[in-house]
């Protein structure tokens, strides 16, 4: 098993959880978009999430996908597991199952249900009793969709208080000022250093975040590599490539991240991708219309021509 840990580093790619038309797993699919994403070069993957639609399963199917993507994966990376649950049972319940199924760790993100700073920071201090001594975690902030905001004091205090939290989950909005204070903090050695891994809109500020001290990203979207050629650029100190390579793929990446129908959208293109067979979103969902068809298909054309301009030019 690939644990987790802090020194953590490029693209865990969070990944949608494949159905039929008729909306059963659908794990042969499961298989293509590991080999698929492997084939991208991610460094590790990210199931259950919010876009993996993990609130529409039973927890037998949860076992299932997982089951699956690492039967899958085989060691080849680490496998983090959305653990979030209204619960603590449910969550030490999936928890215990994904580890003992050889998952890396898993990820968990604060509930509706707190809202002062010291209801957040106690309520970590239950998720560590929760999932034990041994098992490493993600501290997933997603304001958006948790209507939590956890201030950057609040995750410092929550870092101090947790030894097995090793990866922050940067999903803030606004927040390069947020991800550099944290990475000061550490730098500084008021606090460890843990792995920020970067998860606004599919990477919608990801050369910005690199250059603020990110790790890499822990996102969504159709096009893996782009992201996976981004961090690359960065590491190799190419700051000006890895914003010409953002930037060809950034208005597809900025129509998939619209609110609403941004899961479909991923799907769409996935199924076209040949990565999954069925484009299928369970109850609720969305679903596009004849218009964002033909909006994807005159973006996907137009960023294949911006990455040949972009390859011509570098043999020029």
């Amino acid at each position: 098993m690939n644990q987790l840990d802090a020194s953590a580093k490029g693209v865990y790619l969070i990944t949608v959880t494949p159905f039929t038309d008729g909306g059963a797993l659908d794990l042969a699919s499961t298989d293509r978009m590991v080999d698929f994403c492997l084939e991208k070069g991610v460094t590790g993957l990210t199931v259950l999430g919010i876009m993996g639609e993990a609130t529409k399963l039973t927890m037998e199917e949860s076992r299932a996908f997982v089951r699956q993507v690492l039967a899958r994966v085989g060691g080849k990376v680490p496998v983090v597991v959305g653990a979030s649950a209204p619960g603590f049972a449910a969550m030490k319940e999936l928890t215990q199952s994904v580890m003992e199924l050889g998952a890396s760790g898993v990820m968990v993100a604060p509930p509706p249900s707190v809202r002062t700073d010291d209801q957040i920071v106690q309520y970590f201090d239950m998720v560590n009793e929760t999932l034990g001594p041994q098992v490493p975690w993600v501290l997933q902030d997603h304001p958006v969709s948790t209507t939590v905001q956890m201030s950057t004091s609040v995750i410092l205090r929550i870092l101090k208080n947790s030894p097995t939290c090793v990866m922050l989950k940067h999903e803030d909005w606004p927040g390069l000022a947020k991800l550099s204070a944290i990475r000061a903090a550490s730098d500084k050695g008021d606090v460890k250093r843990v792995s920020i891994l970067t998860g606004n809109g599919g990477g919608l500020f990801l050369p910005e975040e690199m250059t603020r001290g990110a790790d890499g990203a822990m996102t969504g979207f159709a096009y893996p590599e782009m992201m996976v050629d981004v961090v690359a650029a960065h590491a190799r100190g190419d700051r000006g490539r890895a914003h010409d390579l953002f930037d060809a793929y950034l208005p597809l990446a900025r129509y998939e991240q619209q609110a609403g129908i941004g899961l479909a959208v991923r799907k769409l293109l996935f199924q076209q991708r040949g990565v999954i067979a069925s484009a299928f979103i369970r109850k609720p969902g969305p679903r596009l219309s004849p218009q964002d068809v033909d909006d994807i298909a005159f973006l996907v054309k137009r960023q294949d021509q911006r990455l040949r301009e972009l390859a011509q030019g570098e043999r020029t």
